[in-house]
């Protein structure tokens, strides 16, 4: 239902756009946004963008410099990351859930649709 792409190997400062494209006719009707998952680590919320757009939500971490967007004619949500650092090394997961955004944080264990996962790698 979900398919990520755009992972890759980026110098530390440097930027990185992910994209993920939704099958099925849930994506205007879900919230959207993107969780990561570092080696050893457990997954962590990222951002999440309301349906129409025009709301979003960053964790700390990446406020200021990952900007998450959306188009609904395509179906795809987007992650555009700027000023990497290693420590975004990652796999980067898409979901699709009905909830608010401001309960994204707490969903990890019961988000409806999850993608399949692409890899960032942050060298220094």
């Amino acid at each position: 239902q979900l398919q990520a792409s755009g992972g890759g190997l980026v110098q530390a400062g440097g930027s990185l756009g992910l994209s993920c494209a939704a099958s099925g006719r849930f994506f205007n009707a879900y919230r959207m946004g993107w969780f990561r998952q570092a080696p050893g680590k457990k997954r962590e919320f990222v951002a999440a963008i309301n349906r129409s757009g025009d709301s979003t939500s960053y964790a700390d971490s990446v406020k200021g410099r990952f900007t998450i967007s959306r188009d609904n004619a395509k179906n795809t949500v987007y992650l555009q990351m700027h000023s990497l650092q290693p420590e975004d090394t990652a796999i980067y997961y898409c979901a699709g859930d009905p909830r608010p955004i401001t309960a994204w944080p707490a969903i990890i264990p019961s988000v409806r649709y999850w993608g399949q996962g692409t890899l960032v790698t942050v060298s220094s």
